[in-house]
């Protein structure tokens, strides 16, 4: 179900913001052009993700270094890129409708259904 979360102006280009949604925390990234959203805290030790530098760009793509420990996690993917290992946190589908930033949250469907 997607739901909406926050004016496109609230969440500055290159940084993060946190909300909570269906029983979890969820971080929205602008990442110039686009948004993303992941699970809000780094597989590691449950660092904030939405406080991350966000780093890459249109070629390299992008990703958030926790601030706690330095994890790297791929935006698009919620794959773990730095250190190498098999983890990875849950990714979101993201739209803009009406300069108003929406989330898809899968459990948010399955209770409605």
């Amino acid at each position: 179900m997607w739901t909406r979360i926050t004016a496109v102006e609230s969440i500055p280009v290159r940084e993060g913001r946190s909300v909570e949604l269906a029983d979890r925390e969820i971080a929205i990234f602008n990442l110039g052009g686009r948004f993303a959203a992941i699970d809000a805290q780094c597989p590691h030790r449950g660092g904030p993700l939405c406080d991350g530098i966000v780093t890459g760009g249109q070629l390299k793509g992008h990703a958030v270094v926790c601030p706690l420990h330095g994890w790297k996690i791929d935006l698009d993917s919620g794959a773990v890129l730095k250190p190498d290992v098999s983890v990875r946190v849950e990714t979101y589908d993201v739209r803009v409708d009406g300069g108003i930033i929406e989330v898809d949250i899968p459990c948010a469907r399955k209770r409605a259904a």
